[in-house]
């Protein structure tokens, strides 16, 4: 009851903040676009479902803040043999560059809350600790139920915090996906070993439309 609560008070603080943004407290999805050197992506956002995960967003679109950032890593079933738990992901912001952290990081909203689950297509905050995320994300290929609230991926059992889904551009998604990683020296494999990009797929723009 109580983490319901604190979820409703959320809600109403970063409702207030769409307003701010310009954005109806009463809309159900707003669509931006990305355009990125291997083509274009679009997406749909889900205010009303996870208001704060798009306020933080948008502000980083509206400032031009994504502009210039890139997709750095692809995550598939050939490049991940050190990690127990399989995902298939490309990730991309602003790690990097400077200012990537322009906010300050905003509290997780899990799946269990927002009902956003991660499915083929499905746009998500990435994150190390809960409440750290700020301008990294990713997009699903396939549906990945080990990044939902209670899922595995992540030791702390919260999962991730999904805000969106690819409305046009998948296939741009799995080309990206499919481009060719680093190989990982040998010995102990770190976490992300094998699936930084060799040639980062830059972000042109990303704006509303």
């Amino acid at each position: 009851m109580k983490q319901y609560l604190c979820w409703r008070v959320m809600r109403m603080i970063f409702a207030a903040l769409l307003f701010g943004l310009g954005v109806s407290v009463f809309a159900e999805s707003i669509n931006v676009k990305l355009v990125t050197s291997s083509g274009d992506i679009r997406f749909e956002l889900y205010p009303d479902k996870a208001p704060a995960t798009v306020v933080n967003f948008l502000k980083y679109i509206d400032g031009g803040h994504l502009n210039g950032g890139s997709f750095y890593r692809v995550v598939r079933l050939n490049n991940q043999e050190q990690n127990t738990i399989k995902i298939e992901v490309i990730q991309g912001g602003l790690s990097g560059v400077e200012n990537a952290k322009a906010f300050d990081p905003i509290p997780l909203e899990p799946t269990n809350m927002t009902k956003i689950k991660h499915l083929d297509g499905t746009l998500s905050m990435a994150r190390s600790a809960p409440n750290s995320g700020t301008s990294e994300f990713f997009v699903c290929v396939n549906a990945q139920p080990s990044l939902d609230f209670g899922g595995k991926r992540n030791p702390d059992g919260q999962g991730f915090a999904a805000f969106g889904r690819v409305i046009e551009g998948m296939d741009v998604v799995r080309r990206i996906q499919n481009m060719k990683t680093d190989t990982p020296a040998p010995g102990k494999l770190a976490y992300t070993s094998g699936q930084s990009l060799l040639e980062s797929v830059e972000f042109i723009s990303f704006e509303r439309e």
